[in-house]
């Protein structure tokens, strides 16, 4: 069944970008509260790269999944004191906000290890209930990032405000593709923007995504909290 709805998601951002003119992104599939026999069904059917919440959750996961060559993406806010954690299960940290993260994600990340790759989560809308730097933090934050050789600089990542019709999120992802284009002027290796979910992916897409955050439509609806 997720076999299927992979092939499906994939031949769907494949028709998104050739709609847009845009190359496909790449697809994250967003497997927090997901447990390892879900994720490794999906890496059966070829996907690699998975998204996370919580660094407890993915120790058990990445432990389970030993040997299957996945990617695992930090995509939850990561507090301070959880750095050390993070620096060492995680491939790609999309959430990085602020200097003092920089710093611990650095000091952690193991020297025999390649460079975490790290996203710089830009809070596009001003959301007071979001984490995020504002955008004119980013150009300080990114040469902060870019300085540590044992971080390595990718982009960003963006969640607007989840306005019921998604086509009212077009301008943040507009803004955030604006942004994104800013960075790379300075940083020309930058390479990822992070933006876009189930319900708008081919938005973000058209707006300049090059890596898209499915769950919903992989995994099915998760189930609510108690």
């Amino acid at each position: 069944m997720r076999a299927r709805a992979l092939k499906d998601i994939l031949l769907q951002l494949e028709n998104a970008a050739a709609a847009s003119g845009r190359p496909a992104p790449r697809l994250l599939a967003v497997s927090k509260t997901q447990d390892a026999t879900a994720v490794a069904e999906l890496a059966a059917a070829g996907q690699r790269a998975f998204g996370e919440n919580y660094v407890q959750e993915t120790a058990v996961k990445r432990a389970a999944l030993a040997g299957e060559g996945l990617e695992w993406h930090l995509i939850g806010h990561l507090q301070s004191n959880k750095a050390e954690q993070a620096a060492d299960l995680f491939d790609w940290v999309q959430t990085v906000d602020r200097p003092k993260l920089v710093a611990a994600l650095a000091r952690y990340r193991a020297p025999d290890r390649p460079p975490l790759n790290v996203l710089v989560q830009v809070n596009i809308d001003d959301e007071a209930s979001k984490h995020g730097c504002q955008p004119g933090d980013v150009p300080a934050l990114a040469a902060a990032i870019a300085a540590e050789p044992r971080l390595r600089l990718r982009g960003l990542m963006a969640i607007p405000t989840p306005h019921p019709d998604p086509e009212q999120r077009r301008d943040a992802f507009r803004r955030t593709g604006a942004l994104f284009e800013a960075l790379r002027a300075g940083h020309p290796d930058v390479d990822t923007l992070s933006m876009g979910m189930s319900d708008d992916f081919a938005i973000a897409i058209a707006e300049g995504a090059t890596m898209v955050r499915i769950g919903t439509a992989l995994f099915g609806a998760r189930p609510p909290k108690a």
